[in-house]
Parts: structure tokens; C-alpha cells; sequence
């Protein structure tokens, strides 16, 4: 740890507002704590929860860094005490709390896993956030099987993108929607068996003619307010509909004896603040289950656009634009 630089640029969030509000810094290098690792960060994945904290919505949790960026790939630097299996100098990507946006940030060791052979720096840092989420949502919560069919709402997005491809993957048929033709013909490249604009066709209609009117077996939803009881409607008799954002309001009007007549469950998550333990037990799973999919190829992050970390705000506009496909990458 002696040979580390005693200070770092970093991009901090000045005060709650625009993208404007993101501003470079010098801060001191951290240094891990017991049980964490010090990565010399090559890559930082940009996600909606940066932008919610930078407009003031999304508090990190106690003991985190106030730094945005929840993922981050690059090389270890340092380890802390009582740290196994990692060695200074691996190439890992790790799901962090906060601080990604940084020359250098700290990991929680179980949260570190390493770069899948074939992947860059970059593609690595696109996966912890949403393959986290969409494993523990769609496979643990929502106990997606194969043959089942899943209905992605935002299929074009990191989110979205990665769940098309590890349904499919698993063997589940794949319905999503998304909000023009070409984002559209984007989810049918990563394996959608169908791809429903949402700007121009009903999908609970959509979802229903595809499916013969059983309806969707599980349903990921960050979207909220009006979809929710559509999402009922859309929904397959003993279906589960999981919701891990609210896009469009939390607070509905909906007829939920319809959940009840057709037996459903609705369920949802965040992950940000769960405890270290929560997140090495995930990992574990990510690692045995999806990470030979992105080795074999079958599963591979998609990659909207980079930018380098000067380059923060232009992200964060790009990210509040919708138009993005796939996954917004920082390079430090």
C-alpha cells in the first residue's frame, strides 16, 4: 500500500440537481478496510440509481462512499486484512456501494469477482449492477424455468438488455417492450421472441396474443404507476410480477382481487443497501450461473456508449435522453 498515489481525481455530486452538478475532484485514495479490496478502477458502469442520487433521491446508504457509481471492473491494488482469493494485480469487476466514479475505489472481497475471460475492462464494468439484479429478481424472486415465458419491461436498457439475454439463455421465451422500432429490433437481436413498442401497441393485448391468452408467467417491471395493473392483466395465472423501480410513480390505483383470483405474486427488491454478506452469497451465484454464459459467449453486455470520467455529465444526459441501447460505460 505504499507504492498506492495519495490522492485521486474523482466526480463527486456538488449539490442535488442536473447533470451539471457533477463535478471532478481530488480526493484521497481510500484504503481497505478488513475484508475489502482497493481497486485501481479502469471502467465505471453508469446506472439510473446515479442519476436518482445525483437529483437528490437516492442517499447512499450509512458507511458508503457519497461518490456515485455502483460498478466498477479494473485491477487490485491493495487488500485489506483477512482478504483470500485475491491477489493484487487481478483483473475483477465488483458491485460497490458508491464511489465508482473514481480513480480508485473499495470493494467488499465477496463482491469482487474476476473479469470473464474474453471481456475488456470496459464490458466487464457493464455487468455487476444488472446481472446482480436480474439474477436475484427474475431467477431467485421471480423462480423463472425453463419454457416459462418472461415479459421485460425496457428491453432495450442495461436492465433489459441483460435479462432478454439470460432468459433465453435459460431457456424461458422472452417477450419485452421498448419504445421505438429500432429499440425494438435491438431486443429481438438479443433473442426476444417478440418485441412490443410500447408507444404504439397495448402489451397487455401483445402480451396475451403471444402467449395464446395464458399471459406472461413472470414480469419485470421498473416502471410502476400506471403499468401496475396491466401488468395484473398481462400476467399468467400463479405468475409473478417483480418490480425493482418506479419509473412512472409508486403510488397507483389498482384492483388487486385480480391478484388474487388469479393467484399471483408480487414482489420486489432493492439492492444498494443490503448487507455484505447478501451480496457474497449473490456473487457466488452470478459466478457459478452466468458468468460461463458470458464466457461461452451466450450472454454479452451491451454496450451503449463510453465516456471518459471528465465526461460524467454527458452520460448522465445521455442516460436521461432514454435513447441509449444497452449499457453507458465511463473510463478512467
Amino acid at each position: 500500500m505504499d507504492a498506492l498515489p495519495e490522492t485521486m481525481t474523482a466526480v463527486a455530486i456538488r449539490e442535488p440537481g442536473g447533470p451539471e452538478v457533477l463535478t471532478a475532484v481530488e480526493r484521497p485514495v481510500p484504503r481497505p478496510r478488513p475484508g475489502e479490496v482497493l481497486i485501481r478502477v479502469a471502467a465505471a458502469g453508469v446506472n439510473r440509481p446515479d442519476v436518482f442520487q445525483r437529483r437528490g433521491g437516492y442517499p447512499p446508504p450509512a458507511g458508503a462512499s457519497d461518490l456515485p457509481g455502483l460498478e466498477i471492473a479494473g485491477t487490485i491494488a491493495a487488500l485489506g486484512a483477512g482478504v483470500g482469493g485475491h491477489a493484487i494485480g487481478d483483473p475483477v469487476t465488483a458491485l460497490v456501494s458508491g464511489g465508482g466514479y473514481a480513480g480508485f475505489a473499495v470493494a467488499p472481497a465477496g463482491s469482487a469477482l474476476p473479469v470473464p475471460a474474453g471481456l475488456s475492462m470496459v464490458e466487464a464494468a457493464a455487468l455487476p449492477e444488472t446481472v446482480f439484479t436480474v439474477w436475484h429478481n427474475v431467477f431467485e424472486r421471480g423462480r423463472l424455468e425453463a419454457g416459462e415465458t418472461l415479459l421485460v419491461h425496457g428491453g432495450s436498457s442495461g436492465i433489459g438488455t441483460t435479462a432478454i439475454q439470460l432468459g433465453v439463455a435459460r431457456g424461458a421465451r422472452v417477450l419485452a417492450t421498448a419504445g421505438s422500432p429500432a429499440k425494438c429490433a435491438a431486443c429481438i437481436r438479443l433473442g426476444a421472441g417478440r418485441a412490443i413498442d410500447y408507444r404504439r401497441e397495448d402489451f397487455v393485448s401483445a402480451t396475451l396474443e403471444a402467449t395464446d391468452g395464458k399471459g406472461a408467467d413472470v414480469i419485470l417491471d421498473m416502471v410502476g404507476g400506471d403499468y401496475v395493473p396491466r401488468n395484473i392483466a398481462a400476467a399468467a395465472v400463479d405468475g409473478r410480477i417483480v418490480q425493482i423501480a418506479f419509473l412512472g410513480g409508486s403510488r397507483v390505483d389498482a384492483d388487486f382481487q385480480r391478484l388474487m383470483v388469479k393467484r399471483l405474486t408480487w414482489t420486489g427488491s432493492t439492492l444498494r443497501a443490503r448487507p455484505d454478506e447478501f451480496k457474497a452469497r449473490l456473487a457466488a451465484e452470478v459466478r457459478r450461473h452466468v458468468w460461463p454464459l458470458v464466457e461461452s459467449g451466450e450472454m454479452r453486455p451491451v454496450i451503449d456508449r463510453t465516456f471518459p470520467l471528465a465526461a460524467a455529465a454527458e452520460a448522465h444526459r445521455r442516460m436521461e435522453s432514454s435513447e441509449n441501447v444497452g449499457k453507458i460505460v465511463l473510463t478512467i
